[in-house]
């Protein structure tokens, strides 16, 4: 079974949504992610994905707090990003209960210190992240193009000993058309063993089935749920059948 990872984006402690991206597309879900959180968890999620999407403006971690209300309230696997770009920040990020870290802009601008953070904590704990658009890597929350291309980018980083990225088209991100299927099956051809987590997208469970067929191992999906495109009783359904 595909895993399953509803994502949680937070703009001032709220828990938002942006479509592609915008941060002027921001729409607020909830006043309490930590609630949010509980509901995933009250229906059998395990894993949890967390943006800080002002530390990814700010390019420092800002919503450390919240991070911790999440963590100390649920038992959730946290996986966590946006803003990290210090060993200060990794470690705030840590003792504030996440289990991993998701790191983008950090190591296409600083891959000296992303390489470092694989080599102290191992790439169990250290996630890469590629958001993608059109096949080009995109930073600083995605407000920043570059001309790295996603395969040198991949190529790059599974030599230094990453084992997990999570990918994200961004043309595709809280867009509810549907996830670049196509695109993550380019990708686990070429790299086979990568534990790849696609994002962006998801606008049904016939999405999340589609990535499962295609040998996708874990989705991250937000809007879909708060948008009722998938409902909390679809998610405690798949999970009481595994």
């Amino acid at each position: 079974m595909i895993e399953l990872v509803p994502a949680i984006d937070i703009i001032d402690g709220k828990c938002v949504r942006l479509s592609q991206g915008d941060y002027n597309t921001k729409k607020v879900y909830g006043e309490n992610p930590a609630d949010m959180a509980k509901r995933f968890e009250d229906c059998g999620i395990k894993r949890l994905h967390v943006v800080d999407l002002d530390g990814a403006k700010a390019a420092h971690i800002v919503n450390y707090k919240t991070l911790e209300s999440i963590t100390s309230q649920t038992n959730l696997i946290v996986d966590f990003g946006g803003g990290l770009k210090t060993d200060d920040d990794l470690r705030i990020a840590f003792e504030c209960g996440a289990s991993m870290i998701t790191g983008g802009s950090i190591a296409v601008k600083n891959p000296d210190v992303f390489i470092g953070w694989i080599e102290k904590y191992g790439a169990e704990r250290i996630i890469l992240g590629a958001d993608v658009k059109e096949k080009k890597i995109a930073v600083t929350g995605w407000l920043e193009d570059t001309d790295l291309s996603l395969d040198k980018f991949l190529d790059g980083y599974t030599q230094k000993g990453i084992t997990k990225v999570i990918c994200t088209d961004i043309a595709k991100d809280g867009m509810l058309k549907g996830p670049s299927t196509e695109l993550y099956k380019e990708i686990l051809k070429a790299h086979p063993t990568l534990h790849l987590i696609a994002s962006g997208g998801v606008s049904s469970m016939a999405d999340i089935k589609a990535l499962e067929a295609a040998g996708v191992p874990a989705v991250i999906f937000g809007k879909a749920i708060y948008e009722g495109k998938i409902t909390f009783k679809e998610l405690e359904q798949i999970n009481l059948s595994c």
